[in-house]
């Protein structure tokens, strides 16, 4: 992440919770591109969600604690 970004980061973090969804929420949507075909998209999402739902069900992927991700990105954030 570049210096920028980490500083808009930090500085996005002060917002409250309701504004920093806000931000994050217009961010999310400025990297979306106009869908062609909304149906295969949703398509592509069922079959993903579906491949990963059979992962765990056959204990290919286990996945990680909620708190093992949050501390790992806040190391990251502190670096």
């Amino acid at each position: 992440m570049s210096d920028r970004a980490q500083e808009l980061l930090r500085e996005a973090l002060t917002l409250t919770p309701a504004e920093r969804a806000d931000v994050a929420a217009e961010l999310l949507a400025s990297l979306d591109e106009p869908m062609e075909n909304p149906t295969e998209v949703e398509a592509a999402w069922a079959a993903e969600i579906e491949r990963r739902a059979r992962r765990v069900l056959s204990g290919e992927s286990i996945g990680e604690s909620w708190e093992d991700v949050r501390d790992r990105v806040a190391r990251r954030l502190t670096k």
